[in-house]
């Protein structure tokens, strides 16, 4: 890998567990705070512990899917860049998205709001996906297992909504 492509990678990863620590000022206090202990949880929620490793993965990946995109610039075509442009200013729309699920969630105490919020970002997820896709297969692959988990993420956030 040459040394412009290193610090590429150390950049997109970098960026995205950014947004990760961002959303994370507000979810740690709130995770441990009597309004997340009191409010009732579907069946399926996970141990908290799992939530930290889940989503440390997921920025790593994005990072890295975002790297693969951004490092074809160089060596593509201008209608190729162009493309390459949209899918990066997707990728930062989604992570955007994701901090702030966070700060309505935790931060504003708002199931509800952050419902609404949550399907906006699953579809610029979505968005990201086909927009890497066209640029590299990796890169979009990369991005299913984010898609997945906020899907999951998705049914707790309406389940909790519902139950309380």
């Amino acid at each position: 890998m040459r040394i412009n492509n290193f610090f590429k990678l150390v950049i997109a990863v970098g960026v995205s567990l950014g947004a990760e620590i961002i959303g994370s000022i507000f979810t740690a206090p709130a995770v441990q705070s009597s309004w997340y202990a009191e409010i009732v949880k579907p069946a399926l929620n996970p141990p908290s512990w799992v939530f930290g490793p889940v989503w440390t993965t997921l920025f790593a990946l994005m990072g890295i899917a975002a790297f693969l995109v951004w490092s074809s610039y160089a060596k593509s075509t201008k209608d190729k860049k162009k493309g390459i442009r949209v899918a990066l200013i997707l990728f930062g729309v989604q992570l955007v998205l994701n901090t702030l699920w966070s700060i309505i969630f935790f931060g504003l105490h708002s199931p509800g709001g952050a419902l609404i919020e949550i399907v906006f970002l699953w579809l610029a997820i979505l968005a990201t996906i086909i927009a890497f896709a066209k640029i590299s297969k990796p890169a979009a692959w990369l991005l299913v297992p984010y898609i997945a988990w906020v899907s999951f993420a998705m049914y707790l956030n309406y389940a909790i909504w519902a139950l309380n």
